[in-house]
């Protein structure tokens, strides 16, 4: 966080603004207190730079840093140093003086947690050491009631702004996790889900599947000589015939439909609530429309895949032994000379098909 251009300076930004709000009706509550003590004039001059100038200072002080966090962690050891100067110049009168160190100590935690309470107490201490020592020791136990309206603009403004920041801040960090998210559950160069993000929603449709009775198909695909388009035209190429095939499958599966990067050049979809000739032909249009591709500057480039296609049934034991069907139809399809849709077929529908009726 202690660096020109990463958390540090939004960590500044974030605090000058409930810092003008908070120093600023915080001068109504401290002005109400001391002045029947009748102050210097060096320490109205000291208040009002404190409450009008110091939060710009401030701010600017930081930005200009080398170290921006550390930096806004030293003026916020100001502020409480100042709260704890005002707090004895005000002769420890109770409401006001409650006001102003709960104020503080409210920053601390949200800014710095346990460590930064420390040292701001610390730092209080010191201030009020200072005020003693500049202004002489006293104590007043009494709050008038012009003392009291004053603090009340301190007690309701401020501690909504800081909650107003609060929730910038929760909103940013929730959108932030979201984001990471995406990234643990997205294939980085293709954006679509990952090999892990796919089989964790492969067991779901299982289950899915198993408990109503619902059908569905899953597709394994092949780009057919891979490796020889990388060998020939560059791992570039290769790179962008694989992002190809992942805007194809975009285009051309439906919004309920899950595809995924399975590894290497092979692609997974899931395609629920499909029967088998819906998914051959959703397939095989994938399949013409990849073959049909040309590129300009690489005209000798042809691209063919190779897909394997699996239909839930209720004897698959697993979504392992689902998979492993579409990848026997998927090898089957390689072994029959690649370019082509192969579905996989059980023990009964091989028996059907060698001793017909």
């Amino acid at each position: 966080m202690d660096n020109r251009s990463g958390k540090g300076l939004s960590f500044v930004r974030r605090i000058y603004l409930p810092r003008i709000i908070g120093l600023g009706i915080g001068l109504i509550s401290v002005a109400a207190a001391v002045a029947p003590l009748s102050p210097p004039a060096w320490a109205w001059a000291l208040l009002l730079f404190n409450g009008l100038l110091w939060p710009h200072v401030a701010y600017h002080w930081a930005l200009r840093s080398a170290e921006p966090y550390r930096a806004e962690q030293r003026n916020l050891l100001l502020d409480s140093l100042m709260g704890g100067f005002w707090t004895a110049a005000m002769h420890f009168n109770p409401l006001p003086a409650v006001t102003v160190l709960s104020m503080m100590t409210m920053n601390n935690v949200a800014a710095g947690g346990k460590r930064l309470i420390a040292r701001g107490a610390l730092a209080q201490l010191a201030g009020m050491l200072l005020a003693s020592l500049a202004l002489g020791p006293g104590l007043q136990l009494q709050a008038s009631p012009l003392q009291v309206y004053a603090c009340l603009p301190m007690l309701t403004l401020y501690p909504l702004a800081l909650g107003w920041v609060c929730y910038r801040l929760a909103i940013k960090l929730a959108e932030h996790k979201r984001r990471l998210s995406a990234l643990t559950l997205t294939d980085s160069l293709t954006g679509l889900l990952n090999h892990g993000a796919w089989k964790d929603l492969l067991l779901l449709r299982f289950q899915a599947c198993q408990q109503q009775r619902q059908p569905a198909v899953i597709a394994l695909i092949d780009i057919d000589h891979f490796k020889t388009i990388n060998d020939t035209f560059g791992h570039v190429v290769g790179d962008c015939v694989l992002r190809q095939l992942s805007e194809e499958l975009r285009r051309n599966l439906r919004e309920g439909d899950q595809a995924g990067r399975y590894g290497g050049d092979e692609f997974c979809v899931i395609l629920p609530d499909t029967r088998e000739e819906q998914a051959c032909q959703a397939m095989e249009r994938l399949r013409e429309r990849v073959a049909s591709y040309r590129n300009p500057q690489l005209p000798h480039l042809r691209i063919s895949l190779s897909i394997g296609l699996s239909a839930h049934d209720g004897n698959l034991e697993s979504a392992e032994h689902w998979l492993e069907q579409a990848d026997k139809a998927l090898y089957s399809a390689k072994r029959r000379g690649r370019d082509q849709v192969n579905f996989a077929r059980g023990e009964a529908t091989a028996l059907k098909l060698a001793y017909p009726d």
